[in-house]
């Protein structure tokens, strides 16, 4: 207890001196938090939007081509044709597994009083592991309704809320009209956290309404396996692609006129990319934390030269090396691991700032709205980690002039300037 007391007064009298060494502790454990916070709120949002795809998974769209061609010009539209699709599904067996397809269209929705504008995609019942989605009532597209070209519905909860303002769920079973056709709706999906709420039925009843007259089959999308690496994915999709030109009359190396969306190759990339800012963050993190503990290091030295001659009046009048030791550690640790609290406390608070303002912007890419900032978090153990790191560093930093001191002869001590 008098020990306390005795660094209470020493940091009271020294209150510049103590103010620097606990600002250099809570300005490096605050910065390491905030960094690393923004670091892994970027990494959370990139890996949630990954979650919302399924990773062996493609997408195909229709481009323009970028050469010319058997006496065609470059700049020509390729819009995808129900010869693509079965293309897709026979010749490329030894690598795709389920085949499907997609074609939307923007239209109004009516239920009595109430409509909304929205898109209507025509989907195959893989749809869902593709562009995962979580069913809440009813059910998804399936084979049957496909096959049948059933005019069957499935809606998000935002539309069904919009659409029967009671009670979303008695709309399961009744139908509503689909610009001037009657559709029965069958399922109620949750909106996901990016805002998408487009209305799903079967690929035949939408393509044959609304696309009967046009060769336009819109896109098309397949899991696939076997596909391991970077390099296996390129040579997939180069002979894809070639493939495809084919049908179209593109030159067989035009990689503008068909679009893949390879959500393997994809993750993979972002892996790498999350691996290299992760790395980069340590490094940042680290050295600024460095700053800090050199910051608490050059004080922590000062500190015990200024205190030389004082050393030397407790010595003289009986005090042991030992006690001189314990003062100088117990000091250092006691002012690191305060200021170091008060620095873990800052930036975890500016963490739920960051959390609470950019966590809810999103940016449109045009395919889907995306949040780019997500979970702004920090381990505690990485938060106790940094405290300590701090505290043994400044201990070490007034340790060695301290023992120096500890064992100075009092006439020595008294004579340092």
């Amino acid at each position: 207890m008098e020990l306390l007391k005795e660094i209470s007064q020493t940091a009271k009298r020294n209150k510049l001196r103590t103010a620097l060494t606990g600002f250099a502790v809570a300005w490096g454990i605050f910065m390491l938090i905030v960094l690393l916070g923004a670091g892994n709120g970027l990494i959370n949002a990139q890996l949630r939007q990954s979650e919302r795809f399924l990773s062996n998974s493609m997408v195909v769209f229709g481009g323009r081509t970028s050469k010319a061609y058997q006496g065609l010009k470059e700049g020509r539209r390729i819009n995808l044709q129900t010869r693509d699709v079965t293309t897709t599904d026979t010749e490329f067996r030894h690598v795709i597994d389920e085949v499907g397809a997609t074609y939307d269209v923007s239209t109004t929705i009516t239920h009595g009083q109430e409509y909304i504008s929205t898109t209507v995609v025509g989907v195959y019942p893989n749809h869902t592991k593709v562009d995962k989605m979580e069913i809440l009532y009813g059910r998804f597209i399936n084979n049957i309704d496909l096959k049948e070209k059933r005019k069957v519905l499935v809606l998000s909860n935002k539309q069904a809320k919009e659409l029967e303002r009671k009670d979303s769920r008695s709309l399961l079973g009744n139908y509503v009209k689909v610009g001037n056709f009657a559709f029965k709706v069958v399922g109620i999906y949750k909106d996901d956290e990016n805002g998408q709420s487009d209305a799903y039925s079967s690929y035949s009843a939408i393509k044959g309404i609304f696309g009967a007259n046009t060769d336009n089959a819109g896109s098309i999308e397949f899991t696939f396996h076997g596909l391991p690496t970077e390099q296996a994915n390129e040579q997939f999709e180069h002979d894809y692609r070639q493939r495809l030109n084919a049908n179209h009359q593109a030159h067989p190396d035009d990689e503008s006129s068909i679009w893949l969306w390879n959500r393997y190759t994809q993750n993979m990339q972002m892996e790498q990319g999350i691996g290299i800012i992760r790395t980069a963050l340590w490094i940042v993190g680290l050295f600024t934390l460095l700053s800090g503990i050199v910051g608490v290091s050059n004080i922590m030295l000062i500190t015990v030269k200024e205190r030389t001659h004082e050393f030397g009046i407790r010595k003289a009048i009986g005090a042991k090396p030992w006690s001189i030791l314990r003062l100088i550690i117990t000091e250092s640790v006691i002012i690191t691991t305060f200021f170091g609290y008060i620095g873990m406390v800052l930036g975890v608070m500016a963490n739920e700032y960051m959390d609470a303002t950019l966590g809810h912007d999103t940016i449109d890419t045009g395919l889907f709205q995306a949040t780019m900032f997500v979970d702004p978090t920090v381990g505690l153990d990485i938060c106790f980690e940094a405290t300590m790191v701090m505290v043994i560093a400044g201990t070490l930093a007034g340790l060695i002039p301290a023992f120096k001191a500890s064992r100075i002869r009092p006439i020595e001590a008294l004579r340092a300037d």
